[in-house]
C-alpha cells in the first residue's frame, strides 16, 4: 500500500481528500502533522503526528505527501518533499507564481517523482456533463462560453484565503478551478483581459472577478461575486446548434461535508431539479446530470505510482494555470488586455 502523509487537518483535508484516502485499498493514512492531534481520533486509522511539516517530510515514513496547508507554503514544502523522494499531491494552486511552478514540475521530473495538483473539480458533475455534450458536438460551434462560481458571502470571514497575503483571494481560490477546466476544454487562449477587485468592505484580498479569454473563434467568461444570493447560474454555453444553461453547484462537497461516504450509491448524485437545460429557438430540454466522482483523481494517482500510467493532473498542466492566474492579475492591473 501506498503510505501517506497529509499536511494539515483542516477543511480540505476533513472534506476532499482523507475521505478517499481512507476508504480506498491503494493508501494507507500513516502520517499527519496537525497542530490539534486530538482531532485525529475520528479515523479507524492510527497515524503518526507531526508537529511540524519539515518533521514528516524529513521523517521517512511515508511514499506520498498530500499538502493542503495555506498557498503560500505550497512551494516550499512541495520542494522538500522531492528533495526528499517523495511524491507530492499538493492543493490547488500548485504554487503562487508560475515561475515557483515551473522550478517544481523541473525537480519533480529530474527525479523522476509524480507532482500533481488537486484540481478535484474535472470530476464535478456538471463539468463532465459539458465535457459529453462539446464531445458529442450537441451545441455545434461554441461561440460563448460562461463559467460562474459565485457564492452570498457579503461580509468578510476570518480566513486565511480572504486575509491579505501571497495567494489569497478568490482569484487564486475558485479561479484556479474556473481556468483549469477551460484549458481542459480548450488549451490555452491567445489573450486574457480580467477584473479581479476587492469589492466587500474590509476586504483585503480578492473577491471578485470578471475574466474573460480570448480564443480565436469564441469568447469565455469566468466570474465569480460574494453578492450572489439566490439560485446562481454555473454554466451558460452557447453554440450555433443550441444553448446549455446550468444553475446550482455539484453536490459532493456539501455530501461530504453531510459524511456521506464515497461508497454510497447516492454519492455525486445530482437531483433531477439541478438537471441543466438545453435550449433552442423551438424546445427546452433537460440534461441529465453525470455523475461526478472525486474519487476517481485517487484511483488514478494510485495507477500512476503503481503502473506509471499518467497523472490525472499533471505538474505542467499546473503550470499552465499559473500562467493564466498570472496574467489575469496583470491585466487588471494594467487595466489592459494581455497576449501570451
Amino acid at each position: 500500500m501506498i503510505k501517506v502523509g497529509i499536511i494539515g487537518h483542516g477543511f480540505s483535508a476533513k472534506t476532499f481528500h482523507l475521505p478517499f484516502i481512507c476508504s480506498s485499498n491503494d493508501f494507507e493514512f500513516s502520517a499527519i502533522s496537525t497542530r490539534s492531534p486530538e482531532s485525529i481520533a475520528s479515523y479507524d486509522a492510527e497515524p503518526l503526528i507531526f508537529s511540524t511539516p519539515e518533521t514528516l517530510i524529513t521523517s521517512e515514513k511515508v511514499d506520498l505527501v498530500v499538502i493542503t496547508a495555506p498557498n503560500d507554503v505550497h512551494f516550499s514544502l512541495a520542494k522538500l518533499c522531492l528533495e526528499n523522494n517523495i511524491h507530492v499531491i499538493v492543493e490547488k494552486p500548485i504554487t503562487v507564481t508560475q515561475a515557483e511552478a515551473e522550478q517544481l514540475a523541473a525537480l519533480a521530473e529530474e527525479k523522476s517523482l509524480l507532482l500533481s495538483v488537486f484540481h478535484n473539480r474535472r470530476w464535478d458533475g456538471d463539468f463532465l456533463t459539458v465535457k459529453k455534450l462539446l464531445h458529442n458536438k450537441v451545441l455545434g460551434e461554441i461561440k460563448v462560453f460562461e463559467s460562474h462560481f459565485d457564492r452570498f458571502r457579503p461580509v468578510v470571514g476570518q480566513k486565511w484565503k480572504e486575509n491579505k497575503g501571497n495567494g489569497t483571494g478568490v482569484w487564486h481560490d475558485l479561479g484556479s478551478h474556473l481556468v483549469d477546466q477551460v484549458l481542459v476544454l480548450f488549451g490555452l487562449p491567445h489573450a486574457v483581459t480580467g477584473k479581479c477587485l476587492a469589492l466587500r468592505d474590509n476586504a483585503e484580498a480578492i473577491d471578485y472577478f470578471n475574466v474573460q479569454l480570448h480564443y480565436q473563434r469564441f469568447e469565455v467568461i469566468l466570474s465569480s461575486s460574494p453578492y450572489a444570493a439566490g439560485e446562481k447560474q454555473r454554466f451558460n454555453i452557447q453554440g450555433t446548434k443550441a444553448r446549455f444553461v446550468k444553475h446550482g453547484v455539484d453536490p459532493q462537497e456539501q455530501q461530504l461535508k453531510d459524511g456521506l461516504k464515497p461508497s454510497s450509491m447516492e454519492f455525486g448524485r445530482e437531483k433531477e431539479s439541478q438537471y441543466g437545460v438545453l435550449l433552442t429557438e423551438s424546445s427546452n430540454e433537460p440534461v441529465a446530470t453525470e455523475v461526478g466522482n472525486y474519487g476517481q483523481y485517487y484511483t488514478e494517482i494510485a495507477q500512476a505510482i503503481n503502473t506509471k500510467t499518467p497523472l490525472p493532473v499533471s505538474a505542467n498542466e499546473a503550470v499552465q494555470v499559473m500562467k493564466i492566474i498570472e496574467l489575469v492579475l496583470l491585466s487588471s492591473q494594467r487595466r489592459e488586455t494581455i497576449y501570451l
